[in-house]
């Protein structure tokens, strides 16, 4: 496998942003941007619940059952409550000889490319942003759900799996960055599968840029911080 990443941190702030490559696997987190302090808040959480993924991984679990457990192993080591605790968002990539797995919990999609393109994504917080008090629905049935202190939400994340002889590359990205083909229309999916990875984050923060009130795009922030990784099958 040969694998390539590319972060970048939104202008003024340090990245919450998280990628962690093992053996057999990558995973790509988002922490969730809060107001708590630097050591609990959502650049903390990605990054303990990254290493702990990262120490967990085999080739045999399934993905749902090692998010839910990492999970329970940071809750227990820091005390973590559901609901008040800070949060990630997650996507894992998993190889052996013969399959890809794929995990993807809120909104860090995983797109897989073969002879046809596989996009795993989990559009329900997006579902649920226009309507009033989105946060009441966090980790609820029928809302939204992400990686916090609650292992039941691991269970509640979108999964596939492919024949890796099927497969000819994998990408796994922040919403940071899909931002470039879900809203802001810059590129294809095909696109991302072949681009040098630092130049697709250049053209979404120059399109941003070009969009500082954001009338075009309407969004809650100028930038976001941005990860994405590239899997070579």
């Amino acid at each position: 496998m040969k694998i390539e990443t590319a972060e970048q941190a939104a202008p003024g702030r340090t990245s919450e942003d998280r990628i962690r490559v093992t053996t057999n696997a990558v995973i790509v987190l988002d922490g969730v941007t809060s107001r708590r302090p630097p050591d609990r808040n959502g650049g903390w959480y990605a990054t303990e619940l990254a290493d702990e993924l990262a120490r967990l991984i085999n080739d045999t679990d399934p993905l749902t059952a090692l998010l839910a457990q990492a999970i329970t192993n940071l809750v227990a080591a820091h005390d973590l409550v559901p609901g008040d605790s800070p949060s990630a968002t997650a996507s894992i990539v998993r190889w052996t000889e013969d399959r890809i797995d794929a995990l993807v919990l809120c909104d860090t999609p995983v797109v897989a490319f073969g002879q046809a393109t596989h996009v795993l994504e989990d559009t329900r917080l997006k579902d649920r942003r226009p309507q009033p008090d989105i946060l009441a629905w966090k980790n609820k049935p029928g809302g939204w759900w992400v990686a916090e202190a609650d292992p039941v939400a691991a269970h509640q994340a979108r999964t596939a799996s492919w024949p890796r002889a099927e497969i000819r590359k994998v990408i796994a990205l922040t919403d940071g960055v899909s931002c470039g083909v879900s809203e802001y229309g810059l590129f294809s999916w095909e696109d991302l599968e072949e681009m040098p990875l630092g130049e697709v984050l250049d053209r979404i923060r120059e399109a941003e840029r070009g969009d500082p009130e954001h009338t075009r795009w309407p969004r809650y922030k100028t930038h976001d911080d941005q990860a994405i990784a590239r899997i070579t099958t």
